[in-house]
Order: structure tokens, then C-alpha cells, then sequence
């Protein structure tokens, strides 16, 4: 069992932080307030954690108040008025939401990973919605039957997508028309928790289970579209 933890991209002092519910807080974690009821499918008495719980969180990078949840026990909602308001967008029972990823790019583009392996389902689980979650497609049919922790969309390059699995990195250039691993040219064959792409230094941040953390350089990543590509042929 993890909680899920993020702080604002638009305001410094603001924190949110799940447990079944969503709570925020305006002052650096001070003082908080629930801004939602139990996101997740609630108490269940089966394996080896009782209760369920938010896995990610993740606030818009584009606007204020656009709020994502996914949790352990396969329900996304959310919510595009801070937490007034929330909408189940996301209902897959048996199935553990590793992250819920709205787009850098479109406000209304997000991302969702999920893994089935607690059920013995190993097979790459990746959809995208270009509506709030209205209605998904899946993708990256191509990657390995590995459990996947996260996705997570360039913030220069919207066709350049990072998926982190339990095995390792792998890399999209055509927006999860196709992948490539990255593995004994980045980084090892380890377990990828988290990705994330530093705002300031335009730096890519691959957090690993028990490896440590791989840092490089996003520019030439960024910069392998597909129109340099062919200008380079």
C-alpha cells in the first residue's frame, strides 16, 4: 500500500495527499482539508492490505483545479473545479492504477498506466483520452509483458513518451505508436517507479526500485522528431 503525494505546478504552498479521499493543503502541509469523499472501491476483506487507497494524484499542468486520482483497486475520477465536483472516469476492477498523467501539452489529453500483476495479469496496460476521460484508447501493444508503474509525457515534445515498467525504461517518438527500450544504454534492467521531466533544466529523472536514481539530458530526446528525422535522411 502507498499514498499518493503531489505538490501544485501553479501555486508553491499547495499539497495534496490521498488516502481514500483527497486532501489538500495551502500553507506547505500545515493544515489540511478533504476536498472529496472515498475515491476508491472502499473496504474489502480480501489480501494482504484491507482497505484501498489513492495511488496517484496528479494536478494539471495547464490549469488550476484540474485534479486526477487513480487508485489500487482500479477507479480514476476527476475533478475540473478543485474539488467540488468529481466524476469517475476510470472503473477496472482486479486492476491497480500505477499513474493517472494529464498532458503538458492539451488540457483535455491524459495518460493512465495500470497493472494487473497482483492478479496474475502481466500483459502492458496503457490508455490515452483526448476528453477528460470521457472515452480511451489503449495503446503500446508493442511493449513486453512487463507490469507497468508509469507514464509520462515529454514537456517539450508531446509525440515523446517515457513508460516505466518493472524491467525498465522504454521510449515512444510517435505519441505509443511504437516503443523502444532503453535498457544497457540508459540504465539497467530494473524496476521504474517513477519518471518525471525537470522544468528548469529540461532534465530527465528516472527513479528506480533499489538502483537509485538516473538523471540525463532531454534535449537530444526532445529534439528526434519526426521532421529532423527525415530532414536528416
Amino acid at each position: 500500500c502507498e499514498s499518493s503525494f503531489q505538490i501544485s505546478r501553479h501555486i508553491q504552498d499547495v499539497i495534496y495527499c490521498g488516502s481514500q479521499k483527497v486532501y489538500r493543503s495551502y500553507d506547505k502541509g500545515d493544515t489540511w482539508h478533504k476536498i472529496s469523499e472515498d475515491l476508491t472501491r472502499g473496504y474489502k476483506n480480501t489480501g494482504n492490505v484491507p482497505y484501498s487507497s489513492l495511488t496517484t494524484i496528479e494536478e494539471s499542468p495547464l490549469k488550476f483545479g484540474i485534479i486526477y486520482t487513480g487508485s489500487d483497486d482500479g477507479m480514476g475520477y476527476l475533478t475540473k473545479d478543485g474539488g467540488n465536483t468529481w466524476t469517475k472516469i476510470i472503473d477496472k476492477p482486479g486492476f491497480w492504477i500505477s499513474m493517472v498523467q494529464p498532458s503538458t501539452h492539451k488540457e483535455a489529453r491524459v495518460y493512465a498506466s495500470m497493472n494487473g500483476y497482483r492478479e496474475d495479469h502481466f500483459l502492458p496496460y496503457l490508455m490515452v483520452s483526448e476528453d477528460f476521460g470521457k472515452t480511451w484508447t489503449e495503446f503500446g501493444k508493442d511493449l513486453p509483458n512487463e507490469p507497468i508503474n508509469v507514464i509520462c509525457e515529454d514537456s517539450q515534445n508531446e509525440n515523446l513518451l517515457y513508460v516505466g515498467t518493472d524491467n525498465g525504461l522504454y521510449i515512444s517518438f510517435d505519441r505509443g505508436k511504437s516503443f523502444m527500450s532503453s535498457n544497457n544504454q540508459f540504465l539497467p534492467n530494473v524496476a521504474v517507479h517513477d519518471i518525471k521531466i525537470h522544468h528548469r533544466d529540461n532534465e530527465l529523472l528516472v527513479g528506480t526500485h533499489g538502483r537509485s536514481i538516473y538523471i540525463a539530458n532531454a534535449k537530444m530526446l526532445q529534439n528526434l522528431t519526426q521532421e529532423n528525422l527525415q530532414n536528416s535522411l
